[in-house]
């Protein structure tokens, strides 16, 4: 059991009236942190000390900034352990799935150490004599990070590493999922010496999420807000940052395709549609959740990929060495379980897997889904694949992009140029050829179209969303003025 402890100002603190909230472990139930719950006023004062901290940490040297993120990625290597039990005890994960979390992540923050001397600008041309024009990046202030659990090193990070080297100070807003987890992240960047202030983390219960997210939204020094989770409560998000003028990044929401053309190396799409739908137990944002298979090769390619998922090992984490482990919560489960049973009742053939016990859930593939079967459209986030059979390519592109979602999506074909066609056709901020659709690396550009969100995280592209573009001119001789 673990103490957990707001970090405001570069102290820990507990938070109002001394009120605690209890992370429990999805499998056992056992306590598996007890946290501070932030009040408003709590979340206000790490929104101020992250303002005071702005004009110092925004005016240091970017070898500087860049030299205090990679001690915090040399520190976030050094307590992957720490990582990996929390992981483990408040979201069920496995410790594979913990430990690639923790390399990630510590490649996002070197990468975003990298990035400190990568924010230019450029002299641009005027008609105006003896004027210098230019445009320049420059930070906005405090930026908002507010993360989800089931990536919760990774997507802590993400939340908060470029807008540090973009020289903006951070409160990251913790899942109460894995709160645990997010709250040591600040740890880790506190320990590198960043300065006080710099990196705040508010946790709160669940029942005052909504309270606490919307009051750090309308906070004055509050500039930009980064959010990674479902699309309803980005939508949420969304609208409270619209009311204050106030620029979001919004990374949501998925129902991943995968695309199997008739000439597909079907070994290897196998391969790739176990990784993307069943990793993390199928919570991930980017988990393929729709196998899109030409009839032509449908039979063959349901038969090997089956008997692929049959083969995981699934069970509790904590007693053996599982591909798939627990999911989140019990009502995770139900909702998977439901999604299941309609299609089943709808038509649907369960090729692999089905129910399993408590939080605990097989590998499962269901065949033959159609378009009024709810898992066709509902993201289901857990181990379960649904098949859509089709004939052609233009079939093919038609049904994958029948989602409301456009965030990852992947096209397996030995005919290149033909593979490349169907991607650059598909409705995803991310496509793979002959690749899995979960796949992420620091320095690309990763987000979505449609109810996946907008904005995009990762290298170059993150500077346009954490900095502000200024117009400078400078008048170096006389100007003529009409009047």
């Amino acid at each position: 059991m673990n103490a957990i402890d707001l970090l405001i100002g570069g102290k820990d603190q507990s938070a109002s009236h001394q009120r605690t909230f209890q992370r429990h472990n999805p499998i056992s139930g056992d306590v598996a942190t007890i946290v501070a719950a932030a009040s408003i006023d709590d979340a206000m004062r790490a929104a101020d000390a992250a303002a005071a901290a702005f004009p110092a940490w925004s005016q240091l040297g970017p070898s500087e900034r860049r030299k205090r993120l990679n001690a915090a990625a040399d520190i976030l290597a050094r307590r992957a352990a720490e990582f990996t039990a929390l992981m483990v005890a408040e979201t069920g994960a496995t410790a594979g799935w913990a430990g690639f979390n923790v390399h990630l992540a510590e490649g996002m923050l070197r990468e975003a150490a990298a990035m400190t001397t990568q924010i230019s600008g450029e002299v641009i041309p005027t008609d105006k004599p003896d004027n210098l024009a230019m445009a320049f990046r420059q930070p906005v202030g405090v930026v908002l990070g507010i993360a989800p659990w089931n990536a919760p090193v990774i997507l802590g990070v993400r939340s908060v590493a470029m807008p540090l080297a973009c020289g903006n100070t951070v409160v990251l807003k913790a899942s109460e999922m894995s709160p645990g987890v997010h709250r040591l992240i600040g740890s880790c960047l506190t320990e590198a010496g960043l300065g006080d202030g710099v990196v705040n983390v508010v946790t709160n219960a669940p029942e005052d999420a909504q309270a606490v997210v919307e009051a750090l939204i309308a906070h004055p020094a509050i500039r930009r807000v980064n959010f990674t989770g479902s699309t309803r409560v980005g939508r949420l998000i969304a609208l409270a940052c619209a009311k204050h003028l106030k620029r979001a990044l919004l990374e949501l929401g998925g129902k991943a395709p995968l695309v199997i053309l008739d000439d597909a190396d079907l070994d290897a799409a196998v391969n790739a549609a176990a990784f993307g739908a069943f990793m993390n137990q199928g919570q991930i944002c980017m988990s393929t959740e729709r196998i899109v298979v030409d009839d032509k090769v449908a039979d063959a390619f349901v038969a090997k990929f089956a008997a692929k998922a049959r083969s995981l090992p699934f069970g509790d984490p904590r007693k053996g060495n599982v591909v798939l482990g627990s999911l989140v919560s019990d009502a995770a489960c139900e909702r998977v379980r439901g999604l299941i049973d309609d299609a089943v009742a709808k038509g649907a053939v369960l090729a692999a897997g089905g129910h399993g016990s408590g939080t605990i859930m097989p590998a499962t593939i269901v065949d033959h889904v159609t378009p009024a079967m709810r898992i066709y459209g509902e993201e289901s986030f857990g181990p379960v694949v649904t098949v859509v059979r089709v004939s052609g390519v233009d079939e093919a592109v038609r049904v994958a992009n029948d989602t409301e979602y456009g965030l990852s999506s992947a096209v397996f074909g030995r005919d290149i140029a033909r593979a490349l066609g169907v991607a650059r056709r598909i409705e995803a901020g991310i496509c793979h050829v002959n690749a899995p659709t979960v796949h992420d690396e620091p320095q690309m550009p990763f987000g979505g179209t449609k109810a996946s969100g907008y904005g995009r995280f990762g290298g170059k592209a993150a500077i346009d969303e954490f900095t502000e573009l200024r117009w400078v001119t400078v008048q170096t001789g006389p100007r003529h003025y009409p009047f």
